[in-house]
């Protein structure tokens, strides 16, 4: 059973990824308040809704939402700091842009660097608990996936459109034959050991 509050007595921003696992194209994150009454039968973990699904939840929470965000790291920001701390830093460039601020958040996963000093909860499998987590699920799933399907039309030899940058066998097979491209993310190991590779 999906709540609508983690400590009702607060105003609660939940907080998601997206992207974190890509070899290519930038890590998103949202922020999402939503109004009391909410009904969140409808929202679930991005990951378990179909696309079509996840853009007809997307069009319902930024309607209804009190406040709703979205951040992202760029692949060049993500190989200078490291995925974490580019989470963590997409989730702070969404919460920054919430107005009104939030008293407090959850956060989905095991991990969080604190934003102003705001009292947070980390909860491992939180987008399915917490309808403002999983709202934050599908805006940072579906920001991602039409930003990706955007870069796909410059650099359509990925597959982007399909993969949205994930490390299919299909994209792997794309850089082993064209190399990488600047929205691939060089700190990550894009092919196996041994493979040559050059810039695209």
């Amino acid at each position: 059973m999906i709540s609508l509050y983690f400590q009702e007595q607060f105003v609660e921003a939940g907080c998601d990824e997206a992207g974190r696992g890509c070899l290519a194209g930038p890590v998103f994150a949202a922020a999402v308040i939503l109004p009391p009454g909410f009904k969140p039968e409808w929202v679930n973990d991005s990951k378990q809704l179909s696309e079509k699904q996840r853009f007809e939840a997307r069009m319902i929470i930024e309607q209804e939402a009190v406040a709703w965000a979205i951040g992202m790291v760029s692949a060049a920001e993500i190989d200078e700091i490291n995925i974490l701390n580019a989470s963590f830093l997409a989730m702070h460039r969404a919460l920054e842009q919430l107005q009104p601020q939030p008293e407090m958040l959850i956060v989905d996963g095991n991990r969080f660097k604190p934003y102003k000093k705001l009292p947070y909860h980390c909860v491992v499998g939180g987008d399915a608990l917490y309808a403002s987590v999983s709202a934050a699920s599908v805006l940072a799933k579906t920001g991602r996936d039409a930003y990706m399907q955007q870069l796909h039309h410059e650099f359509p030899a990925y597959g982007w459109f399909q993969n949205k940058g994930y490390p299919t066998a299909e994209h792997r097979q794309a850089i082993a034959k064209h190399g990488f491209c600047t929205h691939h993310r060089q700190s990550f190991r894009l092919l196996p050991l041994g493979r040559q590779m050059d810039l695209f």
